[in-house]
């Protein structure tokens, strides 16, 4: 099974009524019916399709892992962004009807909907991930109090759940971050404590389009625009990202999910990039349904 097979643009996603067997003879063969029968409403209630974002994303391609490693033959990954596919679980939430995304945590869906992630028992997406900050060859040389506020920055889901949640309410990402880092003084003095001013020096964010990136680097964005740093935000796909990172036309990015997510490319750029540490831990990623379905585990999904 082959990605491009697998991994098809955004169509129309039929989507029927639930439906379970209640009937057998034997309480083992009622409970083997109604779970056959449960898969198999769900994945024509969906036409057999998962909703995913871009097809450059490392979770897209641990979905693809997961679909083979589950034999879901007859289901395809459907790529797009991240404002679609969250339009489609609104659309879907709304009316009660199921739907298969990819998600991951921190996300603002999380607060806004009852959602669950399905049970991994072959570990396809792997463990709890980590957000890394990540930077180009030569920049502590180069831009030695940026590389520092870089290093030193981490904060938690909630500070960044504040922002996300901001901007999806309509705020504008800009105006989110400055509002957070205008109402968390000492969290952002535990970065720049002690690193000097600069003076216009140029420096260039890169980050893919997931709110949590969006948050982050609009976040650092403000911090170094304080510090005297004229910066420019570079928004472009997870390839092209850790890409400009590693031959240079980006200095840094906020955006790293590892050790799994962005595992191909931190491999691919060996050597071609610093990682400046951990911002978060303790994030996931994983296929995500509301909690209404009927359904726990990946496994689930295979008729």
């Amino acid at each position: 099974m082959t990605l491009a097979k697998k991994i098809t643009g955004l169509g129309a996603v039929a989507l029927l009524s639930l439906g379970l067997a209640a009937c057998g003879d034997t309480e083992e063969k009622n409970d083997s019916t109604s779970t056959d029968s449960n898969a198999s409403s769900v994945g024509e209630s969906l036409d057999y399709k998962i909703t995913g974002i871009d097809p450059g994303a490392g979770i897209m391609e641990a979905t693809e892992r997961a679909i083979t490693d589950y034999e879901l033959d007859e289901w395809d990954l459907v790529s797009g962004s991240s404002a679609a596919m969250t339009a489609s679980l609104k659309k879907a939430y709304d009316a009660e009807k199921p739907i298969v995304i990819t998600g991951w945590t921190p996300h603002w869906k999380f607060t806004e909907y009852d959602l669950k992630y399905l049970e991994d028992p072959k570990g396809s997406y792997g463990g709890e991930e980590e957000i890394h900050t990540i930077g180009r060859t030569g920049l502590q040389e180069d831009m030695p109090e940026a590389h520092q506020v870089l290093s030193n920055f981490n904060w938690s889901e909630d500070d960044m759940g504040e922002v996300m949640i901001a901007i999806k309410d309509g705020e504008k990402p800009e105006v989110a971050a400055q509002a957070w880092v205008d109402a968390n003084p000492e969290k952002v003095a535990a970065w720049t404590d002690g690193i000097e001013k600069v003076d216009g020096d140029k420096i260039k964010l890169a980050y893919v389009a997931w709110d949590s990136e969006i948050a982050s680097t609009n976040v650092m964005s403000i911090v170094l625009t304080d510090l005297g740093y004229d910066v420019t935000m570079l928004q472009v796909e997870a390839g092209p990202m850790w890409t400009a990172i590693a031959d240079g036309s980006a200095d840094a990015s906020l955006a790293g999910w590892l050790p799994l997510t962005h595992a191909t490319y931190a491999e691919k750029f060996d050597g071609k990039y610093e990682d400046l540490g951990t911002s978060m831990t303790g994030v996931k990623i994983g296929l995500v349904v509301p909690a209404y379905m009927d359904i726990t585990s990946i496994e689930d999904l295979k008729e």
